[in-house]
């Protein structure tokens, strides 16, 4: 090569070297430049390097091809240099020269050679470089995870663009249960589909990450918000496209509305509150909830209660109340809902300042069972000491509903009581979605054949009510209080319509029929004239210790004299 040549070739690879060796990512395009540039020198008339993933995918020519430079002209393979990487991936360099051009000397082939190795490592790093971003910034299912989410809400402070966005997380309720209903292969599907619904949502400004399982985190303009949460409360997704197969999913989302004055220190700063909010939306079974600063304050209390029931359930300061259940046309105590108290330090902790927090985690359900051990011992000592002994109704959370063995967890305390099981009811909520609609129906027939009574308690609030006594065979419907009347002027309001129309379908499907939270004579006087029988409330009686609730049933009897 002549002088101004060797200059030129020497001042091409500096250049070269420090596109390809730029901390902040190579520009492709100035590496074209550079890579024209050589072939022009060294009368090259095309550069082409190829990756494989390995030597299989290499002889079959399933890789990537990438032309550097291409005069157009017919030229012909004159140099190859191959590389094995050291996780088997296969690089390869190839230049091409006109037949009937000079051929290289010996020194250009040497610098021809140099620039061809130093496309392959470049090449090389690249590849590792993305499988590397691959694997750190998605899951193995592909879909980005949590350090991508850091590294979004990082890069979104740094260019200012963070303030005002809002953030949420996300969990799709009793996932678990749509694997078993549908097939682990068509779960994936349906949270694929409807990640990606999320993703077209959000848009191109947001993004929308997987913490793992059915657990989501994302952020959005606040425009998209509501369109979202609505998205997010419930929507049918097809998992078999060809039989036009679909199935409802809900979420429970915690949001966070970034302010504009927000000052970003770290990512907890958000995580924490979309976490903690989404958790509350879990507890109280409601699509949503906004966070605000008092619910860290009950994260506190229920970090605080959870570290304190164990030792109160050992220590049995749990107590059972019972309110009595009463005929309003004979008087007499036809039943007993029990319920929670717990003494502390001497003290009654009220139970919505318990109850929710147990909710959280699977501690409420060892309460329950723990409410229902006691119950039975009870009963089975009323039995023994010939006391009358009357039907007992006993709550058990939604979260019961995951537990495979619930039925016989419940027979087995049951049993080892020694009690009959016509003298236990067990009381359930409406459910808030077909999932868990399904489940519940399962569960209810389960004790049904197993001759323990079941009542559907808050009949009227939940999102089914129609379907659930024309589909589950209860014994017991108990009519939530906001339906019942108050006062006898009351005839013509919406819910004395409805009252008087759910006790009579009640009647007429054969179930018993009871109205919770009776407070007043004239309602006690208008369960009469719809043909309500029983009643429960503090126009009878409040919840009692178990020493008052003995002396009830020994009298037995409650005016009814209106």
């Amino acid at each position: 090569m002549l002088e101004n040549e060797n200059m030129r070739y020497y001042i091409l690879l500096e250049k070269l070297l420090r596109s390809v060796m730029d901390i902040n990512g190579a520009k492709p395009e100035k590496v074209r430049e550079c890579i024209a540039e050589f072939c022009k020198l060294f009368r090259i008339e095309k550069g082409v390097t190829c990756f494989f993933r390995n030597a299989a995918l290499e002889r079959a020519g399933k890789g990537e091809v990438m032309i550097g430079y291409d005069s157009g002209e017919e030229c012909v393979e004159v140099k190859n240099i191959r590389r094995i990487t050291k996780v088997k991936a296969v690089v390869s360099c190839s230049v091409y020269m006109k037949k009937d051009t000079e051929p290289l000397s010996e020194d250009e082939d040497y610098k021809v050679s140099l620039i061809m190795s130093t496309l392959l490592s470049f090449i090389s790093r690249r590849r590792l470089e993305s499988a590397v971003e691959m694997l750190f910034y998605h899951d193995d299912s592909g879909y980005l995870n949590l350090p991508y989410f850091h590294r979004f809400l990082d890069e979104a402070a740094e260019k200012g663009t963070l303030a005002g966005l809002v953030a949420v997380h996300y969990n799709l309720r009793h996932f678990s249960l749509v694997n078993q209903e549908i097939g682990r292969q068509a779960g994936d599907a349906v949270i694929r589909q409807h990640f990606d619904g999320a993703s077209n949502i959000v848009g191109s400004k947001g993004v929308v990450c997987r913490l793992g399982g059915d657990n989501f985190i994302l952020l959005c303009e606040r425009e998209h918000i509501d369109e979202l949460t609505e998205y997010l409360a419930s929507v049918p997704i097809v998992y078999d496209i060809r039989e036009n197969k679909r199935i409802r999913v809900a979420a429970s989302a915690g949001i966070y509305y970034i302010p504009e004055d927000f000052v970003y220190i770290n990512n907890g700063q958000i995580i924490d509150k979309i976490v903690t909010a989404s958790l509350a939306a879990r507890r109280s079974g409601v699509s949503a909830v906004v966070f605000e600063p008092a619910l860290f304050e009950m994260k506190a209390m229920a970090n605080k209660l959870q570290k304190l029931f164990p030792d109160a359930l050992k220590n049995e300061e749990f107590a059972v109340f019972y309110q009595p259940k009463i005929d309003i046309v004979t008087g007499e105590l036809s039943g007993a809902e029990a319920l929670c108290r717990w003494f502390r330090d001497g003290k009654i902790v009220p139970p919505n300042d318990f109850i929710p927090y147990l909710e959280q985690t699977d501690d409420i359900c060892k309460l329950d069972f723990y409410m229902l051990d006691h119950v039975c011992r009870d009963i089975r000592r009323w039995l023994d000491t010939g006391k009358k002994v009357v039907r007992v109704s006993v709550n058990l959370s939604r979260k019961h509903m995951m537990d495979v063995d619930l039925l016989k967890n419940i027979i087995e305390i049951i049993d080892r009581n020694n009690v009959p099981h016509n003298y236990i009811e067990i009381e359930l909520t409406e459910t808030t979605t077909d999932v868990e609609f399904r489940d519940l129906k399962r569960v209810v027939g389960g004790l049904q054949q197993a001759g323990i009574s079941t009542s559907v308690d808050d009949f009227g609030i939940g999102y089914s009510s129609l379907n659930l006594i024309r589909e589950i065979p209860w014994n017991v419907l108990k009519v939530d209080r906001s339906f019942l009347p108050i006062d006898e002027d009351d005839q013509n309001s919406i819910r004395s319509i409805m009252f008087k129309y759910v006790v009579a379908m009640a009647r007429e499907m054969g179930l018993e029929c009871i109205a919770e939270g009776v407070e007043t004579k004239a309602q006690v006087e208008v369960l009469r004239q719809n043909k309500c029988e029983f009643a429960q409330g503090y126009f009878f009686d409040k919840p009692l210790p178990l020493e008052e609730f003995e002396k009830r049933l020994d009298t037995s009897h409650y005016s009814v004299e209106l």
